[in-house]
């Protein structure tokens, strides 16, 4: 969730929450305007980490390694590369791998318009990761939703409109979808709240322009120039690779 107002609504309720809570204590959103840190996120075991230990709760890195898929190892380094950006933290107690992490905020949040050519590459690196990853999610619904009750097959939806809007009006639509999901997002963090026979549910709020095949879309220019190609990541946000060979002796 994207939308400046949206962020700023749900800072209002944090302020009512009850003392000693939590949940008031850590940010609702975490927003991402530095490059190297949406660079950092920008990965998709860091992506379903974060997603995971927003769901779950504290986890070591050999807990979400199982959950995953992973390694320990590389958890353990992707859990660090996101502590560096202020997306996890130690929840404290234990040592190494077995150290149990949390995620810091319930959702991330970076500018639909980042300004200077490195964020905006940044930017559209994560985004097209993120879409990834939504696809990913889509795809195993519809593998596997001949084995689902029938009443979720029933309610689950995939539709598509096409309709004129001005930019302005996409903008006021996007608010209104999301205000309509306001009401159950505090289901999340308190798990009383969830009805029974409820379940988590992947909500993709997806509206764009449509760009026209062989025609080159309007480029957008700022003060800081047009954007250019998107980078690769640097070596700080590189997965560890495998020690190197030594060279042979001898010519």
């Amino acid at each position: 969730m994207k939308d400046d107002r949206t962020r700023r609504g749900k800072a209002a309720r944090r302020a009512g929450a009850p003392a000693g809570d939590l949940r008031a204590e850590r940010p609702k959103t975490v927003e991402l305007r530095d490059a190297r840190a949406l660079r950092a996120l920008a990965h998709p075991t860091r992506l379903k980490l974060v997603g995971l230990l927003r769901m779950r709760g504290p986890m070591t890195a050999t807990q979400a390694a199982r959950e995953l898929g992973e390694t320990p190892q590389r958890c353990t380094f992707h859990l660090g590369q996101l502590a560096k950006y202020g997306l996890v933290e130690e929840a404290g107690g234990g040592r190494g791998r077995e150290r149990p992490w949390r995620a810091t905020a319930s959702s991330t949040s970076w500018p639909n318009v980042m300004r200077g050519q490195e964020a905006a590459a940044a930017s559209q690196l994560l985004e097209g990761v993120v879409a990834e990853q939504h696809f990913e999610e889509l795809m195993a619904w519809v593998d596997h939703k001949l084995e689902e009750p029938e009443e979720w097959q029933q309610a689950a939806q995939l539709n598509d409109a096409l309709v004129y809007l001005t930019a302005d009006e996409l903008a006021e639509l996007g608010r209104r979808v999301w205000s309509l999901l306001e009401r159950y997002e505090e289901r999340n963090e308190r798990p009383e709240l969830r009805p029974d026979g409820s379940r988590p549910v992947a909500f993709l709020n997806l509206a764009f322009p449509r760009i026209r095949r062989g025609r080159a879309a309007p480029e957008a220019v700022d003060e800081a120039g047009p954007a250019t190609p998107v980078q690769p990541r640097t070596a700080d946000d590189s997965e560890p690779g495998p020690p190197a060979e030594p060279e042979a002796a001898g010519g």
